[in-house]
């Protein structure tokens, strides 16, 4: 069974409008009062000075990347990204929701619009200008969303109209390419899970008497994040690597039964799941 049919390209393309402008008149008279040349500072305005419903929609946009970007792998540089097939329903649920509400808050913004521009004429002062604000309908252009899914192709599948050695030749720069794009891929899940169990270590090292340390404090995300990351791994693995499967039920398994505050309140459970963690640690090659 190819790599095509364990996973699909997605694509997210999240736009806010950044809604910052360059004064010039403010530039010049900071470089002018520090004696700069004109090229040596820049001073933006906030065209939305005073009222938070912007950033609530540019924020909830980074929200909506990071959830896409921890749920998928690399693939291009910028743009598509390997969603394994089987991921593909829970993940299109959970999306249509983030969707929704990045609407919503749209909606939002789109009613307040004219107050928001009024906001901004009373905390701009002197700085306002009303020729920096768009129309309603060109702010509206300025924010989009848009989620793509396409087949993965295999890395054989080169369809051209050239000659036999041509075709040959851009085959093999074709699969050459796939197959450096897939390695980098299922490094991704390596790492997370390094970066997980180094984290796991860390915290769970207890601070030597008679050092200045601070006592460790201890958060749910703690537990709940490596747990997360056990069960998404499963989906993760497309190309089924045992030693990648391994490493996560090793975790997973270390993790079992561990609750936060046991691991607040005992010294012995902390020095349990960390040797665990640590073994796991020196058992790969990382």
């Amino acid at each position: 069974m190819g790599i095509s049919s364990s996973a699909v390209l997605v694509e997210l393309n999240v736009s806010v409008w950044g809604a910052s402008k360059v004064d010039r008149d403010a530039t010049d008279d900071v470089n002018v009062r520090n004696n700069a040349t004109a090229d040596a500072s820049k001073v933006y305005k906030n065209l939305t000075a005073g009222t938070h419903l912007r950033k609530e929609v540019s924020d909830y946009a980074a929200k909506i990347r990071q959830f896409h970007n921890r749920q998928t792998l690399p693939w291009t540089h910028k743009g598509a990204r390997l969603l394994p097939t089987a991921h593909v329903l829970e993940y299109k649920q959970h999306m249509n929701a983030m969707e929704h509400q990045f609407n919503a808050l749209l909606h939002k913004f789109y009613i307040e619009y004219p107050n928001i521009v009024s906001q901004a004429q009373t905390n701009l002062r002197s700085m306002f200008k009303a020729d920096d604000y768009p129309t309603l309908e060109e702010v509206k252009e300025k924010f989009g969303y848009k989620l793509v899914f396409s087949p993965l192709p295999e890395a054989g599948d080169f369809r051209l109209d050239v000659a036999n050695e041509e075709l040959r030749e851009l085959s093999l720069s074709y699969e050459a390419d796939f197959n450096e794009r897939l390695g980098k891929a299922m490094r991704e899940p390596w790492e997370r899970l390094h970066e997980t169990l180094t984290h796991l270590s860390t915290k769970l090292t207890d601070a030597q008497d008679g050092t200045d340390e601070v006592k460790r404090r201890y958060h749910d995300s703690l537990v709940t994040n490596a747990q997360s990351l056990c069960e998404l791994l499963t989906k993760l693995n497309i190309t089924n690597d045992p030693k990648l499967e391994e490493a996560r039920r090793s975790l997973e398994l270390t993790m079992l039964g561990v609750d936060i505050d046991s691991i607040k309140e005992s010294p012995e459970v902390r020095h349990s799941v960390k040797s665990r963690v640590d073994a796991i640690l020196e058992k790969f090659d990382w």
